[in-house]
């Protein structure tokens, strides 16, 4: 039985029809024991302050096709969602809330200020979930997890105390990116970089003892020189060679600091020499480790000067910066000032800018953790598609360095670390201590500072599947199947992810991480609001439905290529999901009274051109298993959309009316079976990538069974796959050869610009009684689609003199043309257009003869003005030759 389609396809209704049913049957939802193969992925958690990006709309796109087809294909799929707690971000949008009411968080004091954050997130948090929703993921939301929910804090405390345990926790004074307004350590994701145009001051460093002589140092932060405790020269630099061991004097301050020799300096950048300040800068922080030497910190939490700067102690540090090169110029000290290109790292959240800052912090030590993670790579436990990011991954997990985990921020796991006044000991526990470990003492405090977010996040396969309870969906989903992500967060996430799978599960946490590209504006730009060529994803979806957004967002996830997205790319798949619309109405219209029940598709009479097709969709579920099994997703759409377009809807659907509406009862039920079939199939491939409409148009299909063959949704019916039954390689070759000549008789219409209504005679000479006997076969389709009402098909037959020609392999097509045309109207009108392409030809030509243009103007613009010169002349060529054409019917 069939259901009638709307003339025109809404996606909106459909849409939110169709989630929530699926929602409310529990379609979505994984079994923790099943006989059914597990397949598992873990959503990169989204912040819960978050709102859905393209990059975030890529990301999930890609998951759920991945989770719907393996369903599909049988598989107990769970998709586990769920939202990171974000502390910086979070902890921010309850600060700003506060300050509107003029208060801060530490007026509240700390309790009460983290329950402000929880009813914030009660009330506004997790916004991004109902918009995961509208893009169609298909996460188990009844499983949904966040990161400080009771269950994976319990695991989060775990892990810290194990770590502690094992000696790969400890606590010690090193420098950190530190935002000077959140007074917080951040994480090098969390600095984001700007470039700016600073300068670099020269400053002169008089030698101790040697009267009238200096060294000249070069900075970028002056005010840093107050912690200065060095200068350093390379130990191969003659110049220097004597002034190692020596003392110069550090200007303004009057401290004599010693010249080192170091490996790190670069002695073709500036003088040679750089002035160490340990305290202040990463890589000076290593020299000073190396040399013994003193750490000086000459801020405070808030980027003040201290009192190690003396005079300019109290000043923030940018007004210190401008009397300190003042002072410098007036001491006669300073030597020059150049302009500098400066990359300045800024807090991600507040955008103040970040300084390395002396800090005492908490560190995982995470090169034991490492070796591990990099083997299970290597030995292919674990792959990292494209190929090309293994070697990023070696990269950083080779060169590692400490963890720094602590983050003086109060929304966040609060460190399970309590400090004893009396004699000092510190206690790490599960559960609150009563008494100090050591000494006794009931004088304990808890740490303050809260762990950085990254550090729950690394737990996120197995913690939000219940460790550390062993628990049936461990058991069943762990490892994972895939993690899909960016590579921005490789090392920061899927590496730790990594390390803490192993050491806790003893398995890697995923056999399968592949790397997505960035979503670019059209000219291959990053989106940013400051450059206004942010594309929202939800606007997008409101414009154009949520199937054609996430088809075009497969269609170009080409591996290792960003995407330049354009709205009219979008509009683009919003006509093939259209095209898909009207071809479902066309087939349900030929339908009506079809049963496929009972139906045997081995018994029925089927055409060449019903092989073709049949033929031709299984060869497209071979395509789309292999590249989908490969995270080739634009290959995958690619081969459906050309499926779909190019030979269902343009070919078959035509080839098939003949039959529809004169074939003889055996022939009607054969296309009826065959047109069915194929659209039933096509959905079902379809689906994955274009879930709501594949849905609305499936139910309106005859099904062929009970629940059992029919399920009561897409979602539930078998994905199809490539049979043996299906292929025919030699009646697909010659329907080929069939619409090659049906398109070559098309191109010669199009070129005499013969009315789509008017048919025409037409000669098929063959050179083989193969293609002879082809072409016979199928002349009512040859005739049916090239329009053609006097259709001679022989061997090897003279050539009109009067026919235009066009040759497709052993066949040479002729169509006489007398008769056919207007010659003197054809004439004049083709006339016209040469004159028409000549006049553009000479502006081309004349613009890219100008070095004016040529050398001033960009590449990419003199690109296409050859571009165009050269589709002119190609297309003056072809007027010529139909001119030619025409004349020789006079």
């Amino acid at each position: 039985m069939t259901r009638e389609l709307t003339k025109g396809y809404e996606p909106h209704d459909v849409e939110k029809r169709w989630y929530e049913e699926w929602s409310e049957k529990g379609y979505f939802r994984a079994a923790s024991e099943s006989d059914k193969k597990a397949y598992s992925i873990v959503i990169p958690p989204p912040n819960v302050t978050g709102a859905l990006h393209m990059g975030h709309a890529l990301n999930n796109t890609l998951q759920d096709i991945l989770c719907r087809w393996k369903r599909m294909q049988g598989y107990n799929v769970l998709w586990m969602p769920g939202t990171d707690h974000a502390g910086i971000a979070t902890q921010n949008v309850v600060e700003r809330q506060l300050a509107a009411e003029g208060k801060d968080r530490h007026d509240l004091g700390r309790e009460a200020f983290i329950d402000r954050v929880w009813q914030w997130k009660g009330e506004s948090g997790g916004q991004i979930i109902g918009q995961l929703k509208r893009l169609g993921a298909s996460c188990d939301w009844e499983r949904e997890r966040f990161t400080m929910d009771e269950g994976l804090s319990k695991a989060v405390r775990t892990v810290f105390v194990k770590l502690y345990e094992d000696g790969l926790i400890y606590r010690d004074n090193r420098l950190i990116n530190w935002c000077p307004r959140c007074h917080t350590a951040l994480s090098d994701i969390e600095v984001e970089h700007e470039d700016h145009k600073g300068h670099l001051w020269h400053i002169r460093y008089p030698v101790v003892g040697e009267p009238g002589r200096f060294v000249i140092v070069a900075t970028t932060r002056p005010e840093t020189m107050l912690g200065d405790t060095a200068v350093a020269v390379h130990p191969d630099d003659e110049r220097y060679a004597d002034l190692v061991g020596k003392k110069v004097l550090l200007p303004l301050v009057g401290r004599e600091i010693p010249v080192v020799a170091d490996d790190y300096v670069d002695r073709e950048f500036g003088t040679g020499v750089v002035k160490i300040t340990p305290a202040h800068d990463f890589n000076d922080f290593e020299v000073g480790l190396r040399h013994g030497l003193d750490k000086i910190n000459v801020l405070d939490e808030s980027g003040i000067i201290n009192s190690a700067g003396k005079q300019y102690e109290g000043m923030d540090r940018f007004e210190a910066r401008k009397r300190i090169l003042a002072d410098l110029e007036a001491a006669g000290n300073m030597d020059k000032v150049d302009d500098h290109p400066m990359s300045v790292g800024g807090c991600y959240r507040c955008k103040t800018v970040v300084e390395p800052y002396l800090s005492l912090q908490w560190y995982v030590k995470v090169a034991p953790l490492a070796e591990r993670a990099v083997e299970a790579v290597k030995s292919g436990k674990t792959r990292i598609l494209p190929k090309q990011w293994e070697n990023t991954y070696y990269d950083w997990m080779e060169n590692i360095r400490d963890w720094c985990v602590s983050r003086q921020i109060w929304w966040g796991h609060r460190i399970p670390a309590w400090f004893c006044d009396h004699c000092g000991e510190i206690t790490v526990a599960m559960e609150t201590p009563e008494k100090c470990s050591k000494c006794g003492s009931d004088e304990l405090r808890q740490e303050t500072d809260v762990l950085d977010t990254w550090f729950s996040s690394a737990l996120w396969p197995f913690s939000t599947m219940g460790w550390p309870d062993q628990t049936a969906e461990l058991k069943t989903f762990y490892p994972t199947s895939c993690l899909v992500t960016g590579f921005d967060i490789l090392f920061f996430w899927v590496a730790r992810m990594m390390m803490m799978g192993l050491h806790f599960m003893d398995e890697v946490p995923f056999a399968d991480v592949y790397i997505h590209a960035l979503v670019r504006d059209a000219h291959g730009h990053k989106m940013s609001k400051s450059k206004g060529n942010v594309i929202d994803p939800l606007t997008t979806i409101e414009q154009y439905g949520t199937d054609a957004f996430r088809f075009t967002l497969a269609a170009f996830a080409a591996q290792g290529r960003d995407i330049k997205l354009a709205e009219d790319r979008i509009a683009g798949y919003r006509n093939f999901c259209n095209k898909v619309w009207n071809a479902a109405r066309f087939s349900l219209m030929n339908l009506e009274g079809f049963d496929p029940k009972g139906v045997a598709l081995e018994q029925l009479e089927l055409s060449q051109g019903d092989k073709w097709i049949l033929h031709r969709l299984n060869e497209t579920a071979r395509i789309v298993d292999e590249t989908l099994t490969g995270y080739r997703y634009n290959e995958s759409a690619m081969a459906l959309y050309q499926f779909t377009w190019s030979e269902f809807c343009d070919w078959y659907l035509e080839l098939s009316k003949q039959d529809i509406y004169n074939g003889t009862p055996e022939r009607k039920l054969a296309v009826q079976y065959v047109l069915w079939y194929t659209l039933e199939n096509l959905l079902r491939l379809l689906h994955p990538f274009m879930p709501f409409i594949t849905e609305e148009i499936w139910q309106a299909l005859p099904k062929d069974g009970g629940e059992e063959i029919s399920p009561s949704s897409i979602m539930l019916a078998p994905y199809p796959e490539y049979s043996d039954d299906l292929v025919f390689t030699k009646d697909a070759a010659e329907m080929e050869r069939v619409m090659s000549v049906i398109g070559g008789i098309r191109n010669i219409r199009g070129e005499m610009e013969v009315p789509p209504s008017k048919t025409i005679a037409v000669i098929l000479s063959c050179d083989t009684e193969t293609a002879q006997t082809i072409m016979k076969h199928n002349e009512n389709a040859i005739s049916a689609l090239a329009r053609v009402s006097d259709l001679a098909i022989g061997y090897k037959i003279e050539k009109p003199e009067d026919a235009s020609i066009q040759v497709t392999g052993d066949i040479r097509i002729y169509v006489p043309l007398k008769g056919m045309v207007d010659v003197a109207a054809e004439e004049e009108r083709l006339l016209k257009e040469i004159s028409k392409i000549d006049k553009e030809i000479e502006m081309f030509s004349k613009k890219l003869e100008s070095p004016a243009f040529v050398d001033r103007a960009p590449a990419d613009i003199v690109a296409k003005e050859r571009m165009k010169l050269t589709d002119a002349a190609c297309k003056r060529q072809v007027l010529e030759e139909s001119l030619g054409k025409i004349r020789s019917l006079k």
